[in-house]
């Protein structure tokens, strides 16, 4: 018997109003909702009804300071998130949180209630925060440097770990016969004191239904890709082209491999942003629309803020000057400052073309076509050492999701890519994840005598028919896509 086919994993990823910067600005969009909650249970519910495996939500401990332009501004996500676990029933649930803006011990209390309240649905994207304003929120001088900051998330994920495993599954007894409520054998203090933090321990909350919520993780510098194959069981990332992707795919994989991780069980979902039309020239003209709507001024600070470029409206239409772009320092360790930089030394584009590339997803991949030729893009990603699955990033919402899910979904399901109902409940079961066992629970087996005892369950672990893994030296030039950019 053959074993199933690999299937494609798909996130809705919201960002208020949609990705596009100019989407409060399109005639289809309803600004007055963005601070509705019921727009996104309503949004959250449709990409249920698609079988999607999670919904993502950013997050950023600081106001972009381009928020007069764009509908740049930050909802709580766990705030955010029990109102949508309260109106689904099966979607996945991923909120972004800093290590360099939080403390471990509230945020592992934050994401076990989640995972409790949705019943196992709970993912945590792992950031170290990129925005140096956001220092000044938080008593801080200067914000963190890029290495010092991974150095404080590398400790900052095991101590949280330890935290979610501090209760074993069999500690919550709840047996009113003996009048016995928790194992206390069975609940572990932590005791950590590192370079960074100090954190005693036991959580006062029983482990979760997926044992810890699933490590997502955006980041594809040095330090986020030897992040990501430490510790990430999702990889949320953005390139421009097919050889770029593959590139990452390859390593990433190769480094989770190299740390004794199986690298199927690391899925890499780069963002995708689609301008759906029933011909090309008319998902065109939807993009170039919205471009037409996009303010200089909110564009020319982007730029700025990632390239370190001071420019003005009177040159939008002149090469982006690339003698002007520092390559050394802290931006220069950034992952979206070399995407973007690739960009301007591959395409020589104008300034103006340059900032409709960028406005569009930040960075990520934006494509314009029929149904067909978004399905065949995806396809092609997936099938060639690209993807995993994609995060799925409308320009405009909720009408760039609907059409997507209307027109592209289904192409999708009839060329067996794409589940037609959940198999799980989980987000683990969506992602083909195992159930993690607690660190703590060999020790105390050891110390009842019960070594070798059968390990906890876990959740639903098939085995896809695997997708051969390139090495970065195997990696193609750029293979023809059915969408150009």
């Amino acid at each position: 018997m053959s074993a199933p086919r690999r299937q494609l994993h798909l996130n809705l990823f919201v960002y208020p109003g949609g990705h596009h910067e100019a989407a409060w600005r399109y005639h289809g969009s309803d600004p007055a909702r963005l601070l509705d909650i019921g727009f996104y249970q309503d949004l959250a519910r449709r990409a249920e009804a698609a079988t999607f495996d999670a919904v993502f939500f950013a997050d950023g401990p600081s106001l972009p300071d381009n928020v007069r332009y764009a509908s740049r501004f930050r909802l709580e996500p766990f705030t955010w998130l029990s109102a949508i676990a309260a109106a689904t029933e099966r979607i996945g649930l991923i909120a972004t949180a800093s290590t360099t803006y939080s403390e471990p011990y509230n945020l592992a209390r934050l994401f076990a209630s989640l995972d409790h309240l949705s019943r196992g649905r709970a993912g945590w994207n792992i950031v170290t925060t990129g925005a140096p304003d956001a220092a000044a929120n938080f008593g801080l001088d200067a914000h963190p440097v890029h290495a010092e900051r991974y150095d404080r998330a590398r400790e900052f994920v095991d101590v949280v770990g330890k935290l979610w495993d501090s209760w074993e599954d069999e500690a919550l007894v709840a047996d009113p016969a003996t009048g016995v409520f928790a194992d206390t054998d069975r609940v572990h203090r932590v005791d950590h004191r590192g370079r960074h933090l100090a954190v005693r321990g036991p959580l006062n909350t029983p482990r979760t239904p997926q044992g810890r919520p699933v490590y997502v993780q955006a980041g594809s510098s040095e330090d986020g890709r030897a992040f990501a194959a430490r510790y990430a069981e999702a990889v949320f990332t953005a390139h421009q082209t097919l050889a770029s992707a593959q590139e990452y795919y390859a390593d990433v994989k190769a480094r989770a491999a190299a740390l004794g991780r199986d690298p199927e069980r690391l899925l890499v979902l780069p963002g995708v942003s689609p301008f759906i039309g029933s011909t090309e020239a008319e998902a065109r003209a939807l993009q170039e629309e919205f471009n037409e709507l996009t303010q200089p001024g909110y564009s020319l600070d982007l730029l700025r803020r990632l390239l370190g470029l001071e420019l003005s409206e009177e040159e939008l239409d002149g090469p982006v000057p690339r003698h002007l772009i520092e390559t050394g320092g802290e931006r220069g360790n950034g992952s979206r400052f070399q995407l973007v930089l690739d960009i301007v030394e591959r395409e020589r584009p104008t300034v103006r073309q340059l900032l409709h590339r960028l406005a569009g997803a930040r960075g990520h991949r934006v494509v314009a076509g029929t149904p067909e030729q978004i399905a065949d893009t995806l396809q092609l990603w997936f099938e060639q050492g690209a993807a995993d699955g994609f995060n799925v990033m409308p320009p405009h919402l909720p009408g760039g999701f609907d059409v997507f899910a209307d027109e592209v979904v289904p192409l999708l399901r009839r060329r067996g890519l794409f589940r037609e109902a959940y198999q799980g409940t989980t987000l683990r079961d969506h992602y083909g994840l195992t159930r993690p066992e607690s660190v703590y629970a060999t020790r105390t087996a050891e110390a009842h005598g019960t070594a070798g005892a059968a390990a906890a369950p876990t959740a639903a672990d098939p085995t896809p028919t695997p997708v051969p893994v390139p090495t970065p030296a195997e990696v193609p030039a750029r293979q023809k896509e059915h969408v150009p950019s």
